[in-house]
């Protein structure tokens, strides 16, 4: 809902801020006041087309601001945020700057944005019906969306959207798996070549380190034997030649002769036999080792070979055998997948025409469902027609099923073609249905759309009549009706103010008028004033408490606001007016 609209150097207005609430609010004035500035203003929010003969003379820019109360509105604070901007549960600032040269920003919470961004913002909070309009109800979009709302078909339509999402999922799964069963056959014959040349060599975890130690000890084992033979012999001479321990045991044994005198030799004569043990273990160690070394050619020509094998698999399939090994598993899993293509197109192409039979039936009843509902709500409508100087006007729904041509192969039909029953449709999330509102304004003429078969005036009472037969369905909080009056007066003119003030039972509503019966129904009523120094016109918005709209709707009446004839109609109309729920 929007609780305030501030606007700057606009038309004739040169700064104005017009309160507004919930219930019904009427906006009066003489003729050039700029009471339509006002709808202006609207439209410069809602992202509309900017004119910079709309700003002010000799003023830099016109602005526009509308503090717009969020509680009860979550997604508009999350676009805000999401642009950028700050909101908070109170309200968010939406603005518009439009510069005497031509040149518009936007602003949503503070923050500059494209016009384009405020344009998505802001239209769902306002619908604004007036005779040079683009109205929200002459959408195909909007009509159908409304008769689903008043024939209270969510449960129904959620039915059909979930069984739809999962019809589109299943074939353009099936079309995937199509389209690639080529590329997969290749992929599965390269990965099933792979997998047994692995599973041929048939490689162990670690093997091709375990075999290149092995073959470098093989190939110099002649040179490792003789090396070990001669670190023995130095450390342990088996032919009486000086070596090692001998020389340790000569000085243990010298060491071993002064310890007495001091500690210090003691501790060093100590360390020397340790030494002199651990020689003894190695030069034990190293005559083992030199004893196990052998010469075995076969063995090195069996580990040369199996190594080769190794690595004309590593080359291929992974730099060591353990990631060999891990490509194998990862491709048997694979081609696993692979080899069930068939299987798998079978199972989708089932699946498929299973839930298309699912969705043809579902959308014959959402169809059928909205014939009812069309009919229904066609009737109400031009009900609140009769009552609104249209009493010859008929509206009727059209509901009609999107047809189409049966496909060259109907087993195979494109994405967008529902066989239902005998007929082929074009279906979409929605359903299968084309929904339209079409006008007979008089009788005997042919119904046409709305855009088509009425007049402007015509058009914003039809436009009235609709939204009040959705009075409480729709999500949008505001409707402005600009000069929804036009061509009507007397009874008739009584029961537009009576239609507007109970849709204003349900959302703010905002009309601008010319007629008194119309204002005497408001919740709130601003008066439009005009004002000249001789050189400038100007007009300032000014809310009327209960004397003042007294005086301005005998105005409206007689064109004199004290007169006392039309002070007493003015009367009888408020009261009147304060009557329509009694």
């Amino acid at each position: 809902m929007i609780e305030e609209l501030r606007i700057s150097s606009l038309g004739v207005i040169d700064s104005s801020t017009l309160e507004l609430g919930p219930g019904l609010t009427v906006i009066t004035g003489e003729t050039g006041a700029g009471k339509t500035m006002v709808v202006t203003a609207l439209g410069l929010l809602l992202g509309g087309r900017a004119d910079s003969g709309a700003v002010r003379a000799g003023a830099k820019q016109a602005r526009v601001e509308g503090l717009v109360a969020t509680k009860a509105l979550p997604r508009l604070v999350a676009a805000v945020e999401e642009a950028g901007g700050e909101a908070d549960d109170d309200g968010v600032v939406l603005a518009r700057n439009v510069s005497a040269e031509g040149r518009s920003r936007a602003f949503a919470g503070g923050a500059s944005v494209p016009i384009a961004t405020l344009a998505e913002i802001a239209e769902p909070l306002v619908a604004v019906h007036g005779q040079s309009d683009q109205h929200r109800l002459l959408k195909p979009q909007t009509q159908r969306q409304a008769l689903d709302r008043f024939g209270k078909l969510d449960k129904l339509l959620a039915k059909y959207a979930k069984v739809h999402d999962q019809l589109v999922t299943t074939e353009r799964d099936l079309a995937e798996v199509t389209a690639t069963a080529r590329e997969r056959a290749r992929e599965a014959d390269l990965l099933r070549f792979g997998v047994d040349e692995v599973a041929a060599v048939a490689p162990q975890p670690g093997e091709d380190a375990e075999l290149a130690a092995e073959e470098a000890r093989l190939g110099h084992a002649d040179t490792l034997r003789g090396a070990a033979e001669q670190a023995r012999e130095a450390l342990s001479s088996e032919l009486g030649s000086p070596d090692a321990m001998a020389a340790v045991a000569a000085a243990r044994g010298l060491l071993d002769g002064v310890r007495d005198h001091d500690p210090a030799v003691a501790e060093l004569a100590d360390r020397v036999s340790e030494v002199s043990y651990l020689l003894s273990d190695v030069a034990a160690d190293v005559a083992s080792y030199a004893s196990r070394i052998d010469t075995d050619p076969h063995r090195l020509a069996a580990v040369s070979e199996r190594r080769a094998a190794l690595v004309a698999l590593t080359r291929k399939y992974g730099d060591t055998v353990d990631e060999v090994l891990a490509w194998a598993e990862q491709s048997a899993l694979r081609l696993l997948d692979l080899d069930s293509t068939d299987d798998r197109i079978r199972e989708l192409a089932a699946r498929a025409a299973t839930l298309r039979a699912e969705l043809a039936t579902v959308g014959a009843e959402l169809t059928e469902a909205r014939v009812k509902a069309a009919s229904k709500l066609g009737t109400a409508v031009s009900d609140e027609l009769t009552l609104l100087a249209m009493p010859h006007a008929v509206v009727t729904i059209r509901v009609a099923p999107r047809a189409a041509d049966a496909p060259a192969d109907p087993a195979h039909p494109p994405a967008d073609l529902l066989q239902v029953g005998e007929r082929w449709v074009r279906f979409g999330r929605s359903g299968l249905d084309e929904v339209e509102f079409l006008l007979a304004a008089n009788t005997g003429s042919d119904p046409r759309p709305l855009h088509k078969g009425a007049s402007g005036g015509e058009l914003s009472r039809v436009m009235l009549a609709v939204e009040v037969c959705l009075a409480g369905t729709s999500p949008v909080p505001t409707f402005v009706f600009d000069e929804v009056d036009s061509g009507v007066g007397g009874a008739a003119a009584v029961e537009i103010g009576r239609r507007l003030a109970t849709l204003a039972d349900d959302a703010q509503v905002l009309v601008v008028t010319h007629l008194p019966q119309v204002a005497a129904f408001a919740d709130r009523h601003v008066l439009v004033e005009k004002s000249s120094d001789g050189t400038v016109t100007s007009s300032g918005l000014v809310t009327l408490d209960d004397a003042a709209r007294e005086r301005e709707l005998s105005r409206m009446l007689a064109g004199l606001a004290e007169s006392d004839t039309a002070l007493a109609h003015a009367r009888e109309l408020l009261d009147l007016a304060r009557r329509r729920n009694g």
